[in-house]
């Protein structure tokens, strides 16, 4: 095969057609012939001889229609070479004939070069490659879209040549190229998210994963990756830690939420606060991002400025990895309230929703750890203690910054990022290790659980601290000295901080004492609000329930707690008791203020 000593005028003859057709029983053979001859016909000056060969071809399909040629796509440069069943495939586009005219399927080349199907949901996409020019371009689609005419022409908006005229032609090409080489179609496994994946690693650290999840955000899966040096990183990471402890504490918190999976721990939030500008809070947040990929604000850190369905989507993108959001005044309104409402994301399940069929969509899951920071707490005083429960706040001040020399930190984090993180999820996934590091958390929890702190404080804080351990272990390679359990100590909120209850009790003899004039029924030209008689303050009902509702707490828990707490006194079963104000009888919370011990007050009067 290759001997052939045909000369231009000959190709204009059946002759070498004819020698070609010979071998169309075999399609391997078949194909390598048809390149041999069309490059030999070049050289002898004849440019068209596939077109000469289709044309011969067609007119023995019109005397015959048992012909065995194998029909492929013809398209140069082209990933895969596929059978085009009916269909001419060139790099004028495809198109086939239908009756006496020609049914134009896709102006430019354009084929499905790969089959992917989600670990997660098992949904099968098809990878599209189309060329218009010279290069080659990628897309991934949905088969539900590819299987509809209406839908399908959503693919101009990213360059294919699909309108509404040649949407029907567009989908039976594309549906009849994929059953027709269904065994010669790579298929692939695809994920839409980061994590950890059962039975395969750990995304985006797998080979051969692809991404096939929503493309907005497929910027954001890109930052994770790894840049620069290693070394440089580990330099300015290892300064970083004696600069503060709370340095130190964030950035094992970013190690520590890739352990939230195996450790079966809820998502919580570590929060860098102060009013202070230059306490290298921002900086921190992007030490602690450079652990997975580029820290940039906008590219893997992002702020608060999204809607609580675009946080949700995020937490449930990043999956495992940490969520750095910057800036918590950016949620606030006109007022200085913030919208940020810690439940949507600490709970790790976000929203169920309907869809236009009818049925419900994927309810999407998290299980992270959200670094933020912020010119105010996280919570507000009234929060519920589920939210308090469930952050470390940090305060962070200017004669005691976080982190020195911030621009050259953030500089070299910017220029150096990406390596800790895949070398820590490598060790962690190890045979064995989750055991040894379970048990290891185990006895950090019980350590903490001891201390003045609720159990899902010690768990954010076991987390974070046994993170430290194992990140000086596998990563600073024993030349670090991790967090211990009284350092985090100082950090945790006390049981009687995160309970809302106590706080309530706290915020309700502030009022009374801010409106004790109005108490005792002095004047006849002040409101009266209720009064106060042996240390107990008698509210008014309406006032009451009033005053908490508009601070935020909720009346009916707030009324509990005060009861099993001793601290209002009740007529019977009822919440109330009766007492007469200016003569009028009136039913009123009972509310027993501290007492106060004189003796241990200091003396205010002047001497003599």
């Amino acid at each position: 095969m290759g001997d052939w000593k045909f000369e231009k005028e000959d190709f204009l003859t059946t002759t070498p057609y004819e020698e070609l057709y010979k071998t169309a029983k075999n399609p391997f053979v078949h194909a390598a012939m048809m390149e041999e001859l069309t490059a030999y016909a070049k050289s002898q000056g004849f440019q068209a001889f596939k077109g000469m060969y289709k044309q011969y071809v067609a007119g023995l399909k019109a005397q015959n229609d048992t012909v065995y040629i194998n029909n492929v796509t013809e398209f140069s440069n082209q990933p895969i070479q596929l059978d085009a069943g009916d269909w001419t495939a060139d790099d004028s586009g495809v198109s086939r004939k239908n009756g006496y005219g020609v049914e134009i399927a896709c102006p430019h080349p354009i084929l499905p070069a790969e089959r992917l199907v989600n670990i997660d949901t098992g949904e099968e996409k098809l990878q599209l490659s189309f060329r218009k020019g010279s290069i080659w371009r990628k897309i991934i689609v949905e088969k539900s879209v590819l299987a509809n005419a209406n839908k399908v022409t959503e693919l101009s908006g990213i360059g294919v040549a699909v309108t509404s005229q040649n949407a029907r032609s567009f989908v039976e090409y594309i549906s009849d190229l994929e059953n027709l080489n269904y065994n010669l179609i790579p298929e692939k496994k695809s994920i839409g998210r980061f994590g950890y994946i059962p039975d395969e690693g750990f995304s985006p650290f797998v080979d051969g994963l692809i991404f096939d999840g929503d493309a907005n955000f497929k910027a954001m899966f890109q930052t994770v990756r790894h840049h620069g040096s290693e070394s440089k990183w580990m330099e300015v990471a290892s300064q970083v830690r004696t600069m503060s402890a709370t340095a130190r504490i964030i950035l094992a918190a970013s190690f520590a939420s890739v352990l939230l999976e195996p450790l079966n721990c809820l998502p919580f939030f570590v929060h860098l606060w102060g009013v202070d500008s230059g306490t290298g809070k921002t900086v921190a947040l992007m030490v602690a991002a450079s652990v997975w990929g580029d820290p940039a604000v906008g590219a893997y850190v992002k702020t608060f400025d999204g809607t609580v369905v675009g946080m949700e989507k995020t937490a449930a993108f990043l999956n495992n990895l940490p969520l750095c959001l910057d800036e918590l005044q950016l949620s606030k309104d006109s007022r200085g309230r913030s919208n940020f409402d810690v439940y949507k994301l600490a709970q790790g399940v976000g929203r169920t929703r309907g869809n236009k069929a009818g049925g419900v969509d994927l309810t999407p899951t998290w299980r992270l750890c959200i670094l933020t920071t912020g010119e105010s707490p996280l919570t507000a005083q009234n929060a519920g203690a589920g939210a308090v429960n469930r952050v470390i706040d940090i305060e962070c001040k200017s004669s005691h910054a976080v982190i020195q020399d911030g621009m050259r930190v953030s500089g070299v984090v910017k220029r150096n990022f990406g390596f800790a993180g895949k070398k820590f999820v490598e060790e962690l996934y190890k045979p064995s290790v989750i055991e040894e590091v379970t048990e290891r958390y185990r006895e950090l929890f019980r350590d903490l659980s001891d201390r003045d702190t609720t159990e899902k404080q010690a768990m954010a804080a076991a987390s974070i601290v046994l993170a430290d351990e194992l990140a000086c272990r596998w990563v600073f390679h024993g030349t670090e000295q991790p967090i211990t359990v009284a350092e985090i100590s100082e950090f945790l909120a006390s049981k009687a901080a995160v309970s809302a209850g106590d706080r309530g009790y706290k915020f309700l003899c502030d009022w009374v004492t801010q409106n004790s004039n109005k108490l005792c029924g002095r004047s006849e030209n002040i409101e009266v609000l209720g009064a106060i008689e042996d240390n107990r303050a008698y509210i008014i009902r309406g006032v009451f329930e009033r005053i908490l509702q508009d601070e935020g707490y909720s009346t009916a828990a707030m009324i509990s707690y005060l009861k099993a707490e001793h601290l209002i006194e009740t007529r019977g079963r009822a919440n109330t008791k009766g007492k007469r104000i200016n003569g009028i009888p009136t039913e009123c919370f009972c509310l027993k203020l501290p007492m106060v011990d004189m003796e241990d007050e200091p003396n205010d009067e002047l001497p003599l």
